[in-house]
């Protein structure tokens, strides 16, 4: 069976997206579609993980064994749990030779912290203060979607990394959760619901991203002014004002935008998170099978912004 070749009819690439929420957000699938526009597209709104099995299962078998290398399924959606739900589904369901090339990007979190933490990683050290083995990093709302993979992408650089949330539970079970995955204690949960709290955040980080939702302003100026005093690259995911960091421009790409503290702005920010999910969805077209993750979107943001040796 593993010999079979697909008529020409079964070898059109098709992609699969299975979204956890109400409706299947249209930015994921237009990126495809401007990449490959001869493709063939289906998409699954409010899909659990019942729902998932089913249409996997269903989507690994018409074409055949052969066919089934140019079936590929992204997952998406604001629920990050959901989302990872299904990829469990997906890991399982499959097997040789019905494997397909699998993206998981619940609403663009690992594509934006891989953009982002590369960002801040390059700035930190073409500012000439080396790596990040050792250093301390603040990620404020670290416990939403982008926040968790940052801290995580963060702490498997070896900083140290403070992970803030209004509920102190909260930001003390990600941090938990994220020392167990790399197996170090690397992170550490931190309640920043008041401007205090905050200060005491960012007292010792020399990396700061506030990676909070949209139009909600995360750092003061004047907190980060008067206890920022170790930091110097600061970053930003929210364009929209208020934006996350007052007085760092979304536009700010490597800017001084205080004496010694350099910002990169979410505009600058979001081009090259586009670029990485462009690179992700090549990668998953041109593979047979394989699961693409922040692990892998977090290689490619580096390859294309670390200077080649």
């Amino acid at each position: 069976m593993s010999s079979f070749s697909p008529p020409k009819k079964y070898r059109k690439t098709v992609i699969i997206f299975l979204d956890t929420d109400k409706h299947s957000s249209p930015f994921d699938i237009l990126t495809a579609i401007d990449l490959y526009p001869d493709a063939q597209f289906l998409h699954y709104s409010d899909v659990n993980t019942r729902d998932a099995k089913r249409i996997i299962q269903d989507a690994m078998f018409p074409r055949g064994p052969g066919g089934a290398k140019y079936t590929k399924i992204f997952i998406g959606g604001q629920d990050v749990e959901k989302a990872l739900g299904i990829l469990e589904v997906a890991k399982k369901s499959m097997f040789p030779p019905f494997e397909l090339a699998v993206i998981v990007d619940p609403r663009g979190a690992y594509t934006t912290a891989s953009a982002a933490v590369a960002k801040t990683l390059v700035l930190f050290n073409e500012k000439g203060f080396g790596d990040f083995n050792g250093k301390n990093a603040t990620v404020l709302a670290g416990t939403g979607p982008v926040g968790q993979v940052a801290a995580r992408l963060y702490a498997m650089e070896g900083c140290n990394v403070i992970v803030t949330s209004r509920k102190l539970q909260r930001a003390r079970a990600v941090a938990s959760k994220i020392n167990e995955e790399i197996g170090s204690e690397k992170a550490f949960g931190a309640q920043a619901s008041a401007p205090d709290e905050t200060a005491e955040a960012v007292r010792k980080a020399e990396i700061v991203l506030s990676a909070g939702a949209a139009g909600i302003q995360l750092l003061p100026l004047n907190v980060l002014k008067d206890y920022g005093k170790r930091c110097k690259v600061v970053g930003d995911i929210n364009a929209v004002p208020p934006v996350g960091v007052e007085g760092l421009k979304p536009t700010d790409n490597g800017v001084e935008f205080l004496p010694g503290i350099w910002g990169i702005g979410a505009l600058a920010i979001g081009p090259f998170k586009s670029q990485i999910e462009a690179e992700l969805f090549k990668r998953a077209v041109e593979s047979s099978s394989g699961i693409l993750d922040y692990k892998v979107a977090y290689d490619i943001a580096k390859s294309i912004a670390l200077p080649r040796a």
